[in-house]
């Protein structure tokens, strides 16, 4: 089962800040037509890139999937096509098992960097990425796996203990 849901709220007091006000008003992420195939994520906040500046945003979500799925996460064709605004790592990928991990709860982050010549303004509401969910395959002599995830970003990287 695929599902978006908010970060607890002391997840987001600790990430965020404490205002109740925006951890209630804030959506999940949908799509935007019938055929569309990402979900659109909202920003919670205002803020401004400044040309060659970069900025983590938090997106007070995690993501449940089934162990064969993976989510990935793409800037917006029109933030990068008319704005020249990219997320650093081109594209994000969000594995099954980050769901509700001890380190960050599963929480997702957007990083962007502005590669433009004009500061890019985002308000509160805009789209800022999206999310699409992809099976993947596996090789059929792969190796027994010994670790398991058990923390948040980059965690996979660590050797298992």
């Amino acid at each position: 089962m695929r599902k978006f849901e908010k970060i607890s709220f002391p997840q987001f007091k600790k990430d965020i800040g404490d205002n109740i006000n925006l951890y209630n008003l804030y959506s999940l992420p949908k799509r935007s037509t019938k055929n569309s195939a990402g979900y659109d994520f909202e920003s919670l906040i205002d803020f401004v890139i400044k040309p060659n500046e970069t900025i983590k945003i938090p997106l007070g979500i995690k993501v449940s999937m089934d162990n064969n799925n993976f989510l990935m996460i793409t800037v917006r064709s029109s933030m990068g096509f008319k704005y020249n605004v990219r997320m650093v790592n081109q594209v994000g990928i969000i594995d099954s098992d980050y769901y509700n991990n001890i380190e960050n709860e599963g929480h997702m982050w957007l990083k962007l960097q502005n590669h433009g010549e004009n500061d890019y303004l985002i308000r509160k509401g805009d789209k800022i990425c999206q999310g699409i969910f992809l099976n993947y395959l596996l090789v059929d002599n792969e190796d027994e796996i010994l670790s398991e995830r058990t923390s948040g970003i980059g965690s996979t990287d660590k050797e298992a203990n």
